[in-house]
């Protein structure tokens, strides 16, 4: 790691010093006096040279990552390089030229390298937090054809970008009559849907592939200003056709990232004021 200019300028003082010939010859100390001067000219010659060897060291480093066996997360990391209707060049999996942050043709904003059996799955998605949405076909089917280009030869890629696992949860909320009221919306106006409001919070926020936690979601529920206690008497998830499936203590979502049905929260949430 290179040194600072005062450093190394104290470096050469302090050897000016130890020197029994020229030591005693350059006595000033001012700041101004010629050899002083020389120091400091000497001092950032040298560091400037410590900062080009530090910056070489990096980049070669970084030449002999790339040259690494791709491990999952390169897989999420070149994912999100993807560039949806721009040619990549032969023989590269870098585009050129390649697309600021926040251009239109990098839709894969989200991604996460599985590995299973025999393959590496792909999840991905399009969008922002707390409006994630899965690639359409044409996007999906060029997405495909790029990571089959840009992957590690003999390596079987699954690509796959779904809509949002379903969440439904079953909640009896006891609420605070001085805060909600018997729909849950709060006295104040501020919102009429705060306990909503939280759990598609909750869900937007989990980190994209994260597991869901059965006792983190209770936590934010009870967290709710005016909710005395809320009642999970069931909580489960699907995706696609299949089957909800209780959740006890975790869930990773199949797509990567949940959405909650409004239609079952309507029914399946209820208020009781709370008493003591």
């Amino acid at each position: 790691m290179a040194r600072t200019i005062a450093q190394i300028q104290q470096s050469i003082v302090d050897a000016k010093n130890a020197d029994t010939t020229i030591g005693p010859l350059l006595t000033s100390t001012s700041g101004v006096a010629i050899w002083y001067l020389w120091t400091y000219v000497v001092a950032f010659c040298q560091w400037t040279l410590e900062v080009l060897y530090d910056d070489h060291v990096t980049e070669v480093n970084g030449i002999i990552a790339a040259q690494k066996p791709h491990t999952l997360q390169w897989y999420t990391t070149i994912a999100k390089a993807f560039q949806y209707g721009a040619t990549l060049p032969a023989d590269t999996d870098v585009y050129s030229p390649v697309a600021p942050a926040g251009d239109p043709s990098l839709i894969v904003t989200y991604a996460a390298a599985v590995e299973l059996t025999n393959l590496i799955r792909l999840k991905v998605a399009s969008g922002s937090v707390g409006g994630l949405a899965a690639l359409s076909s044409p996007q999906l089917t060029a997405f495909t054809t790029y990571m089959g280009r840009v992957k590690d030869a003999g390596v079987h890629v699954q690509c796959t970008s779904g809509p949002a696992d379903i969440f439904q949860p079953s909640i009896v909320v006891y609420y605070d009559p001085l805060v909600l009221d018997n729909t849950g919306a709060r006295l104040d106006g501020s919102t009429s849907t705060p306990v909503k409001d939280a759990i598609n919070s909750f869900l937007a926020n989990l980190p994209f592939n994260g597991v869901f936690i059965l006792n983190s979601f209770i936590a934010a529920m009870q967290a709710i200003d005016g909710v005395v206690i809320a009642d999970e008497v069931s909580v489960q998830a699907y995706y696609g056709s299949t089957s909800p499936v209780i959740i006890t203590t975790q869930y990773t979502p199949d797509a990567g990232y949940m959405a909650l049905d409004p239609t079952w929260f309507a029914a399946h949430v209820s208020y009781t004021p709370y008493t003591v």
